[in-house]
């Protein structure tokens, strides 16, 4: 008798992909009112453009659109079933940026093209890079960005091709940010948004302690994991986790970053919104116990063609477990990084001008 084929999928391994291989993910996701409640449950987002009707119509939007991160979780989670389900890692990103609002109602889909691939020394693993791009029903784009991970061989001695690494842009130049069409800062209210501070009032090279810590459990991550149709096992497989060199599930990078961004706001409140990642890392592992700290440090400010009343503001964000960031931790002198680091993130906001 033959074998019946698996109707199951184990997702994708190291040789599974080709350069050029695309990817038309599973499932649209139509996101609503309750993913924004979700959202703030889950990481105490307080940016008042996306949590208020009023201050967004003020601002010439129809109504508060969803934070930009949760369109990010949306959006990368769409392509773990078929680039990541069986990653070590999630290394890095490069070339993000985001387009229209994603308002709720609006449904989300994802596809991907695989742009490179590279063999580890040890040849148990590789690295895939893809290009995704998140669009609306209306076919619009909302996210388009290049990640790069770490994903494990199904055969160790399996022949692959050569490597192929794809050159990528270093940072998203300021004129390229996109801004939301009809959006005006006249009407701006600095008490309703939580801060006085401009984009007049940074300079490059200051340094901010975002003081405030956020614990991390487990059942926080393996929420959010969920909640984003995320199904790599790492992040929410006990038994499995205990077969990876840490012994234990992994917390998804993403959640960290939404960590950071939310503590962020006490000192950088008017940023309203993420136009932009530049580079990122995840630097350390995080799991379930660890409390989160962040600081940050401006790069650059930049002036936005044809507009006065609104500026770029390049960031660089450093957020630690357990470690508070008085002292600013990162890399030192000889290059490494500080051992509390999980995450380092240069990206550009959006911030009203002084008229």
């Amino acid at each position: 008798m033959s074998k019946t084929p698996s109707k199951t999928s184990a997702g994708n391994f190291f040789e599974d992909f080709k350069v050029g291989q695309e990817f038309r993910h599973a499932t649209p996701r139509t996101l609503t009112e309750a993913d924004a409640a979700l959202n703030i449950g889950l990481f105490g987002m307080r940016f008042a453009i996306n949590s208020s009707d009023e201050f967004a119509c003020r601002l010439g939007l129809p109504r508060a659109p969803l934070d930009d991160l949760l369109v990010f979780h949306v959006v990368i989670a769409k392509t773990v079933p078929d680039i990541s389900m069986n990653a070590v890692a999630n290394l890095g990103y490069a070339e993000f940026r985001w387009g229209v609002p994603v308002y709720p109602g609006d449904t989300v889909s994802v596809r991907s093209t695989v742009l490179g691939l590279r063999e580890t020394s040890d040849r148990k693993s590789g690295v895939v890079w893809v290009r995704s791009t998140g669009t609306n029903q209306k076919s619009e784009m909302v996210l388009d960005y290049v990640r790069w991970v770490m994903v494990h061989k199904r055969d160790p001695n399996a022949t692959v091709g050569p490597a192929v690494v794809p050159k990528t842009a270093a940072s998203v130049a300021a004129a390229d940010l996109i801004v939301p069409e009809g959006l005006t800062l006249d009407g701006y209210d600095d008490g309703a948004a939580g801060s006085s501070y401009r984009w007049e009032d940074y300079a490059a090279g200051e340094r901010i302690d975002h003081v405030s810590g956020y614990t991390l459990e487990d059942s926080d991550h393996m929420f959010s994991t969920r909640l984003y149709q995320n199904n790599a096992w790492v992040h929410f497989d006990a038994v499995k986790g205990k077969t990876t060199r840490f012994g234990r599930r992994l917390a998804y990078g993403g959640h960290v970053i939404s960590l950071a961004r939310s503590l962020s706001f006490n000192g950088l409140a008017n940023g309203f919104k993420v136009a932009a990642f530049n580079a990122g890392s995840h630097v350390g592992p995080t799991f379930g116990g660890h409390t989160i700290y962040a600081w940050s440090e401006v790069l650059e400010t930049a002036p936005l063609p044809g507009r006065s009343d609104l500026g770029a503001l390049r960031v660089r964000t450093i957020a630690a477990k357990d470690q508070p960031c008085a002292d600013w931790p990162g890399k030192g002198a000889d290059g490494k990084y500080h051992p509390s680091v999980v995450l380092d993130l240069d990206y550009w906001l959006l911030m009203p001008r002084r008229a």
